[in-house]
Parts: C-alpha cells; sequence; structure tokens
C-alpha cells in the first residue's frame, strides 16, 4: 500500500540559538505550491514564523517583472527583508518569444509580462536595482532542463547582461545553475564575475565546489543537502571553506528532510542550517555565525 503523503506547512523546527540569514526566498510565492482552497500565509505571518525559529533577516528574490513592485513594497515596509531583482533564466527564454516545448510535454505558459521584450524587462531589473532595499542581482544563470539551443542562447545573452548590470552597480550576483555547470563557469571566467558572486541552490560536485572556492564564489545551501541521496552536495560543503558558504530556503520550493513535497518557508531553515553542521562536524552556533557574518558581508547590514 503506498504511503499517504502529509500535506500542509509542516511543523516548526527548534529555534537556532544563534540567529541566520535567508539567503534566497520568495516570500510572495506560497499560492504556487498549494493547493487550491488552501489559505495562503501573508508574507508578515511567514517573515513572523521565521523569527520565532531564529531566522530574521531575508533575502526576498524577484526574478519576473511582475514580482518586482510587490517586492519593493515588502521590502520598503520590513525592515528583516532586502532585495534581489532579475530576469529569471526561463523567464528570459518567454521574453524573447520563444515558446518551445519543454521535455514533459508541457509547453511554457506565457503570461501579459512575457509580451515585453528582453532588453525592456532587463531594464526594468536596472531601474529596480538602485532602489536602496535591493542588495543583489538576482536569480540569474542557465536552465538547461528544458528548451533547445536557442533557448539557450537567449539564457546566455540574459546572464551577460546580468552580470554586466551587477559589476556596473557593485552588487552581489545570485547565480541560477541548473544543469549548465560548465557554461556558467565558463561565462563567468569570460565576462569576469561580479566581486560578490553567489551560486544560489548549489548543485554542483566537491571538483565544481573547489573552483568556486579558487575563484571566490559563494556556495548558497538549501533543502537539497538534507535529501537523503544527495552524498554529492554533502561532500561539496564538506570540503568548501565556511567562510564561502552562505544558507537559504528557496522557499516555497526545496522543501527540507523529511518535509519533501510540502510547502517550505524560511521557518525550515534551521533543518539546513543543522545539516551542515552535521556534516561538516562543528557546531549548529558556528554554522549559523559564520554565515549570517557572510551574508552581512555580501548584502551589507540591514
Amino acid at each position: 500500500m503506498a504511503r499517504r503523503r502529509e500535506k500542509g506547512w509542516p511543523p516548526p523546527p527548534e529555534p537556532l540559538e544563534v540567529e541566520v540569514v535567508d539567503n534566497h526566498t520568495h516570500l510572495l510565492s506560497a499560492a504556487d505550491v498549494l493547493p487550491e482552497g488552501e489559505d495562503v500565509p501573508t508574507a508578515e505571518q511567514e517573515i513572523a514564523w521565521a523569527h520565532a525559529a531564529g531566522v530574521t533577516r531575508l533575502v526576498q528574490v524577484a526574478c519576473d517583472t511582475d514580482a518586482i513592485e510587490p517586492s519593493l513594497a515588502l521590502a520598503s515596509q520590513h525592515r528583516e527583508v532586502v532585495l534581489a531583482v532579475a530576469i529569471h533564466p526561463n523567464e528570459a527564454v518567454l521574453h524573447a518569444g520563444i515558446r518551445e516545448i519543454a521535455p514533459d510535454g508541457l509547453e511554457p505558459d506565457p503570461r501579459p509580462r512575457h509580451d515585453v521584450r528582453l532588453d525592456e524587462a532587463i531594464a526594468v531589473v536596472a531601474k529596480a536595482a538602485i532602489h536602496e532595499r535591493t542588495r543583489a542581482i538576482g536569480e540569474t544563470g542557465l536552465d538547461y532542463y528544458r528548451g533547445g539551443e536557442q533557448a539557450r542562447a537567449v539564457q546566455r545573452a540574459s546572464f551577460r547582461a546580468h552580470i554586466a548590470l551587477a559589476k556596473e552597480l557593485g552588487l552581489p550576483l545570485q547565480i541560477h545553475d541548473r544543469e549548465a555547470h560548465q557554461d556558467v563557469i565558463d561565462i563567468l571566467l569570460a565576462d569576469g564575475a561580479p566581486e560578490a558572486t553567489v551560486f544560489h541552490c548549489f548543485s554542483g560536485d566537491a571538483a565544481m565546489a573547489r573552483i568556486c572556492a579558487e575563484n571566490g564564489w559563494y556556495l548558497s545551501i538549501a533543502g537539497p543537502v538534507t535529501f537523503k541521496a544527495n552524498d554529492v552536495g554533502r561532500q561539496a560543503v564538506r570540503e568548501s571553506p565556511l567562510s564561502l558558504l552562505v544558507v537559504e530556503t528557496d522557499a516555497p520550493y526545496l522543501t527540507p528532510h523529511p518535509y519533501r513535497g510540502r510547502p517550505n518557508g524560511p521557518y525550515l531553515l534551521p533543518h539546513t542550517v543543522r545539516e551542515i553542521a552535521r556534516v561538516r562536524e562543528i557546531s549548529v552556533n558556528e554554522v549559523a555565525e559564520a554565515t549570517s557574518a557572510t551574508s552581512e558581508a555580501l548584502y551589507g547590514p540591514w
């Protein structure tokens, strides 16, 4: 008999003793993962849940044009929240007018915002990037999970435009890298990476982690490090300098074990922090202190 999967929000974890920063979350996107009709928590509720767990500062990520203004308003109203802005690589493809069939047989769902040309969408990002509450450009990068070479060429051009913007403004870059490790690295080396470059939800192996360390690039570690089958990810965390690690949820996605498949929120970040501590054989407080200090060095105080 198949095991019945629990639904709804996971229970709160034991609070951390040392406050931590969620380096990458999507506070306004809970409805994307909840069944129709289920109550959607407000951003204020999610921030309160996070506080109770010891997650006291967050980087809200707006990676489509519809999310930018609401996210700016959120960051302006809540001192705990700063902002990263970009056009997601899959969004870039749709802004370029490409409607390719995905491997799973589903067509992308273009929204009215995709009637805007890609260069105009990036201009919207550039305008938001000079706001005082914006502290990073992201998430941008490459996603080779679906789409052919035409889509990939658009993603590479968009990625390069975001790299240039981050360097122009002196902002950290948060990278989305899905099944595109070598091309992401090649572009960073060819174009010159921003001074602060962060691999959001790092998914590479120990060899890639060593390349990142050689270049001073940061690894943002998310819920997948807790997945039972992810020995490769844990080895990368074990071998990376602690000074180059930060932590994130990517909420409402990538919920950590044992709640995979249920909604994620910043309040669940302690699960990831505790797994990093276990893997590295150091204290949870040491992980929290180090990653929080690095987050503030990256994004400034808030």
